[in-house]
């Protein structure tokens, strides 16, 4: 009787301890497929917003901004500067406390509503571990950038808010003036205008439908994160990467790199900006940037859309990073929507 006793009390505890198991499996799955987004508040006129550079610096480069000044004050907004702004330190635009400096002013400053990085280069990742967010947290706001700035809009997605893709207080062209379809959708972006983009198809698209958040940015950047706190979750969304100055074997590498951490198992589709002046070595890769991408996803079941005009080139489309979309591949025309 002891004996039946101690195998009925045995196989109640083995129950428990499985059920145990699989509710905290569920947990955990829904934990990384789900993500809370916060949309933030839009800018209105009177508004101010500060332009800072917390990578590369802007040697010669006051014209730019002088010009960038004047893009955002005929929009009706205020324009301020970072303190170290034009501060030089080799590469940098300053050192890295100076730049964490500037971006931490701007973060806790309540009358910010907008921080436009005014470019990119190299140094974001140097001073991310040196931002203190808890007051952003309460008081978010936008901040603007492309390449570097992935770093900082990975970091701030992982935190539940959106960011926006998009060109930078320097990316004006040799008449040293800001391209109108850049500056119309950014403003677009800032000001609650819904975003929705008609793009010519390419060949090597992967027909289909996808609706989740876009993320990602540079493919550098988004490598660089892999391991740590900062790389971005993948499930039920929406990928955009550019890059530029690559060789292809690298791009292959790196992409190779994000589809072993897992960025394409549950990935609802993939957006593919710019790949710009791709290097070339002794070595030929033998086939096109477009293939070379379609063989690394060749397992997965989503559409996948090329020549999205975000990234390097002369057209940099402003993308709400975060936001959930709807991206349409189809044969002649594909469509990214942006949901208000």
């Amino acid at each position: 009787m002891k004996l039946f006793f101690y195998c009925i009390l045995l196989i109640f505890m083995v129950n428990v301890s499985c059920k145990s198991k699989q509710q905290t499996h569920s947990n955990f799955t829904k934990n990384e497929t789900t993500q809370i987004i916060k949309k933030l508040p839009y800018l209105k006129k009177g508004d101010t917003v500060v332009i800072i550079s917390p990578a590369g610096n802007l040697f010669n480069k006051k014209a730019e901004i002088q010009q960038a000044k004047k893009l955002l004050n005929g929009w009706g907004l205020n324009v301020v500067l970072g303190k170290n702004i034009f501060t030089q330190n080799n590469q940098f635009a300053g050192t890295d406390n100076e730049r964490a400096s500037d971006f931490q002013k701007a973060l806790d400053n309540p009358n910010i509503k907008a921080i436009w990085c005014a470019r990119g280069g190299y140094g974001s990742v140097r001073i991310l571990d040196k931002l203190d967010y808890s007051t952003f947290i309460k008081h978010p706001k936008w901040v603007i950038g492309y390449s570097d700035i992935t770093a900082f809009h990975n970091q701030i997605h992982n935190l539940g808010f959106e960011t926006i893709h998009a060109m930078m207080g320097i990316s004006l062209n040799e008449n040293c003036e800001f391209l109108e379809e850049n500056a119309t959708s950014l403003k677009k972006s800032l000001f609650g205008n819904q975003l929705y983009y008609t793009i010519k198809s390419s060949d090597y698209n992967k027909l289909g439908e996808a609706t989740g958040q876009i993320v990602g940015g540079n493919l550098t950047l988004l490598h660089t994160m892999l391991g740590s706190k900062t790389s971005i979750k993948t499930d039920g969304k929406i990928l955009f990467f550019e890059e530029i100055g690559e060789y292809a074997y690298h791009i292959d590498r790196m992409l190779q790199s994000l589809k072993r951490a897992g960025y394409f198992e549950n990935c609802n589709g993939i957006i593919v900006g710019d790949i710009s002046n791709v290097k070339k070595n002794s070595t030929h890769w033998g086939t096109t940037i477009e293939q070379l991408i379609l063989d690394v996803v060749k397992d997965y079941d989503f559409p996948v859309l090329f020549n999205f005009p975000a990234g390097h080139e002369d057209i940099n489309l402003a993308l709400i990073l975060g936001r959930t979309i709807e991206l349409k591949v189809n044969k002649d025309n594909s469509t990214v929507l942006f949901k208000k």
